[in-house]
């Protein structure tokens, strides 16, 4: 192993970890947000909505996420009325293609965690708060939103550090994220061992930081599942 050649790797390594973060952050931010909106459609009884939320997930769960990429960074260009639109300045942008390819595969499984998580609320939760006069967006936001999240958490974490690799997939459309860099750098030196160890390593503490932040939230959540601390004499 060639220290010196490793150090400077990485280096040059962690210089494109701004543009890996941004992928990751947009990508999942968006695909929440989808998300949510696709598990609204899947709840709320319009059986049209419902039809639609269950074919997104389908399709987006059932094929490849390179292939997704494929064509949203390939295939939009293929229409007219895209090219002439106004959206267009952004769709052509390598960058906008790979974070609207993850966001858009990354809520079709977190709309079937959080429904997981929704249907895991105990009925008697909510009985005791309609008890009590609570309905309405107050029910959700004290009641079914907070016990939905702690029971998605275990499983939304691991798509969330899921996420963190896929990101490496951006590479493949022109991104130069830690892995696009680090290809290009095994192009001129010809060190894929050493190359590859050092991404390997960006990313083994990208998503330890991601999953002990996981972590946290799910503990700060389940608070009132944890005995009281014995009080001193």
């Amino acid at each position: 192993m060639d220290f010196d050649f490793l150090s400077s790797t990485m280096v040059t390594l962690i210089k494109a970890l701004p543009v890996t973060l941004a992928l990751f952050a947009l990508s999942v931010s968006i695909g929440c947000v989808l998300a949510l909106l696709i598990l609204w459609m899947r709840v709320g009884g319009n059986r049209y909505l419902s039809a639609f939320a269950k074919a997104y997930v389908f399709v987006f769960r059932g094929s490849p996420l390179l292939i997704q990429m494929f064509l949203v960074f390939y295939g939009l260009a293929q229409f007219s009325f895209i090219r002439n639109g106004p959206l267009w300045p952004l769709l052509r942008e390598p960058f906008v293609c790979a974070v609207l390819s993850l966001a858009l595969c990354t809520a079709a499984y977190s709309a079937e965690i959080f429904r997981g998580g929704l249907r895991s609320v105990p009925p008697r939760e909510i009985e005791a708060a309609r008890s009590i006069g609570m309905s309405g967006f107050l029910l959700v936001r004290r009641i079914i939103a907070p016990i939905a999240l702690r029971y998605s958490l275990p499983a939304y974490s691991t798509e969330v550090v899921l996420m963190m690799k896929s990101t490496s997939l951006a590479s493949l459309v022109t991104v130069w994220e830690v892995t696009g860099v680090a290809q290009r750098l095994i192009s001129h030196s010809y060190r894929t061992m050493e190359v590859f160890l050092c991404a390997a390593a960006i990313y083994l503490v990208l998503n330890f930081i991601v999953l002990q932040a996981m972590a946290l939230l799910e503990y700060s959540l389940s608070r009132h599942l944890r005995a009281p601390a014995a009080r001193k004499a």
